[in-house]
């Protein structure tokens, strides 16, 4: 007798992080000690649309886990530009997609402005459930599944007013451990408090009380939830330069529920990826488009089962297998 049919995912989706477009030559980080490919970050984008369009299982939706376009944009006044060309291209397809929020959508736009862009997902997709006045929402693809889209910039220096309460609360935080003049700057302490950056932020008590209760729904329904981020929350999928301020507060909520089963993030171009074995909560963090040559790729499609899922990558995704607990 000859093999069974592969079992059938419930719904595929696809992720790309860090895209960071740029119609400007490449460069390099802010160290000076990485490459970034700016305009040929587009292609990359391409070929990710092209891969997901193409597939014989079309992905229910994309995950875009933020920094669409580098900040370059701003001082060469081509934001909306950059932001246009971009979403042309995702428009290329009718799948949805959800934008996260990162450092870089900061750099080139104002967060009012951003609530009422094309990257406020919330207000733009059937059946998301927003929390009012941040840029964090859940929605389910299918039964017993939901997702949940955090901002991780809800506490921050980067889209406030200077003269507003949020921002003074913020500078308040990141004083306690950063005393260079340029806070990009990562404070000389060892391991995680190099997080007190500006390009970093946190998730604010209203934000993280909501996500509480919605988790707290999703432990009676017995859901499998994913959260999504711009920025990781545990110390072991990523650099430290790279975790959001107030990473235990989250990952405490978290791990005090039985629905959440994964956690995606961007910002760390490198990636990365830890298992937590007490909780069975998989952190995934996205390599980044950005810093991608362009004779290879940044993007993966995951398949959802019953009991797992299953990411496949392209170019520098690792394919993975996240076993629910």
């Amino acid at each position: 007798m000859g093999d069974s049919a592969p079992e059938a995912p419930l719904f595929t989706f696809g992720v790309i992080a860090d895209i960071q477009y740029a119609d400007i030559d490449d460069g390099y980080n802010f160290s000076g000690t990485r490459k970034r490919y700016y305009r040929s970050s587009l292609q990359l984008l391409k070929n990710a649309q092209r891969s997901w369009s193409e597939s014989a299982v079309k992905p229910e939706f994309i995950l875009q886990l933020g920094d669409i376009i580098d900040g370059f944009n701003k001082r060469h006044d081509a934001s909306d530009q950059a932001l246009d060309t971009v979403l042309r291209e995702f428009g290329s397809s009718p799948v949805e997609v959800h934008h996260v929020w990162g450092n870089h959508e900061f750099y080139n736009f104002s967060r009012s402005a951003l609530l009422h862009s094309q990257l406020n997902s919330s207000v733009l997709h059937a059946g998301a459930q927003a929390r009012s006045g941040i840029n964090a929402y859940h929605f389910s693809p299918s039964p017993g599944f939901t997702f949940v889209v955090l901002d991780g910039y809800d506490v921050s220096l980067l889209g406030r007013d200077e003269s507003s309460e949020q921002y003074s609360s913020a500078m308040n935080i990141i004083k306690q451990y950063n005393n260079n003049e340029d806070l990009n700057c990562p404070p000389v302490f060892l391991g995680n408090r190099q997080r007190f950056t500006m390009f970093n932020g946190g998730f604010s008590k209203d934000q993280l009380d909501w996500l509480d209760s919605v988790l707290s729904s999703a432990d009676e329904k017995r859901e499998r939830v994913t959260i999504v981020s711009h920025l990781p929350i545990h110390p072991w999928s990523t650099d430290p330069v790279c975790l959001a301020w107030n990473f235990n507060e989250l990952l405490a909520i978290i791990n005090s529920h039985s629905s959440v089963v994964c956690f995606v993030a961007g910002h760390d171009h490198d990636g990365g990826y830890y298992h937590d074995t007490e909780t069975g909560v998989h952190h995934l963090t996205l390599e980044g488009v950005i810093e991608t040559p362009p004779d290879s790729n940044a993007f993966g499609t995951v398949s959802v089962y019953e009991d797992k899922m299953v990411l496949k990558g392209s170019g520098r995704i690792t394919d993975r297998v996240f076993l629910f607990p």
